[in-house]
């Protein structure tokens, strides 16, 4: 493993003791929040105490405390156990910029270009990546066009797939057959706060795939399949969170050529959106074809995650990975494969 860099000036926290002194963003105030805080809790618990001090913060409450510890020269980088808006759509990721502190995960651009369903599927077709065809309804929009329901069915056929543009953890996801669902589902999702994005539903296997790392050093980590349970016919929010909801075999046991090509478009995801340092990407594969679904720049990162499940069966230890989460965060020009 690669040693990291002797830590930066500014007074000690408590118990620093010269170790590389870590902010620990958790929590916040979105959706998320209850998952946010177990990503954290998973992180401070493997933390690698002999490099590493860490300062819990929660965004919700915490922020003050934050800029004034950062602005003291009292922290040396910043762990992202963020999820959702707040957390994961740039915000959080401009007052690191303001501050001057490193921090885990993509940057502004990447992260508010992923936490947008609508302009990543942009950028992956510009990139020539394969996604489902959609098409984008408003509530203004709808108002002005009341015919729009109708013309979605006609246009990407029956069932549809309904998720908001801007949210994570598959919240306000459905599944509509009629147009008396999809009025219900675009309610539902404009009441979230944003547009939705509506889907030609794409019936198949369901796959996820996390790249680590970026450019010449970038590592795609072995794809887990996921298997909803009865009563799921995707993996939605009760699948992701409740015990007994789906089956996640890691790593896929699927044909190496289907295996080589999820991690290539985890890559190539990855890549088209200027991620760093961790992504996670989510698949259909449909008619003898990956689809690309969405990417996630903060993925969780609790002990029921599907990042850490896949970080084990690429050999590593879940403390490494933080490890090299943090000292790729410090500009080290780390490499994952060096962790092992």
């Amino acid at each position: 493993m690669r040693p990291a860099a002797a830590p930066g000036g500014g007074p000690p926290l408590p118990g620093g003791g010269g170790k590389i002194r870590v902010a620990l963003l958790r929590g916040g105030k979105s959706g998320e929040r209850e998952v946010s805080l177990k990503s954290g809790a998973e992180v401070l618990a493997r933390l690698d105490l002999s490099r590493f001090a860490a300062v819990e913060y929660d965004p919700a409450e915490d922020l003050p405390r934050l800029v004034e510890d950062a602005l003291a020269g009292r922290l040396d980088v910043a762990f992202l156990a963020l999820h959702g808006p707040g957390g994961e759509d740039g915000s959080i990721q401009g007052l690191m910029e303001l501050l001057g502190l490193p921090y885990t995960g993509s940057g502004l651009l990447a992260s508010a270009l992923a936490m947008n369903k609508e302009a990543a599927k942009r950028v992956f077709r510009a990139a020539g990546l394969p996604v489902a065809p959609d098409l984008l309804a408003t509530r203004a929009g709808l108002s002005e066009n009341p015919d729009l329901p109708r013309a979605a069915f006609q246009a990407l056929g029956s069932p549809l797939v309904v998720k908001p543009t801007g949210l994570g953890s598959s919240l306000g996801l459905a599944l509509v057959g009629n147009q008396d669902e999809l009025a219900s589902a675009l309610d539902s999702v404009f009441d979230l706060g944003g547009p939705a994005l509506l889907e030609k539903y794409l019936p198949g296997r369901e796959f996820t795939c996390a790249a680590a790392g970026a450019g010449a050093r970038l590592t795609a980590l072995p794809p887990i399949e996921i298997i909803p349970a009865p009563g799921h016919l995707f993996f939605d929010y009760s699948a992701k969170y409740e015990p007994c909801q789906s089956e996640e075999i890691c790593p896929a046991r699927a044909a190496p050529e289907i295996i080589s090509e999820l991690q290539r478009l985890a890559a190539e995801a990855h890549r088209a959106l200027g991620c760093r340092s961790l992504s996670r990407s989510d698949f259909i594969f449909s008619e003898g074809r990956a689809y690309l679904l969405e990417t996630n720049t903060l993925p969780g990162l609790t002990a029921a995650s599907l990042v850490p499940k896949m970080v084990r069966a690429f050999g590593l230890s879940f403390t490494a990975f933080i490890s090299f989460l943090l000292d790729d965060a410090l500009g080290q020009g780390v490499d994952l494969k060096d962790y092992l």
